[in-house]
């Protein structure tokens, strides 16, 4: 853990880890497993680019993978009550 890069990825992963630990423990899962796979593929190479020096690669795929996350995976969605 020696570039902001190994710390901002890795902080994103341990949340999707705990957000797919979460979930998976619901009587019915929304999500399914391989909707992590993109953004979990995505910090590795967002990893590998920005220790490569290669921050405009990095950068704007690590935006990318946060986006993906918000709109796709929905972490802050409210659930409905069930009567």
């Amino acid at each position: 853990m020696e570039t902001v890069y190994d710390w901002i990825t890795v902080a994103i992963f341990a949340g999707l880890v705990v957000l797919f630990l979460q979930r998976s423990t619901q009587d019915e899962p929304q999500d399914k497993l391989y909707q992590y796979l993109l953004p979990s593929a995505g910090c590795a190479l967002a990893n590998y680019f920005g220790n490569a020096h290669l921050e405009y690669v990095a950068i704007p795929l690590i935006v990318g993978i946060l986006a993906y996350i918000h709109y796709i995976l929905k972490p802050f969605a409210q659930e409905e009550p069930e009567d």
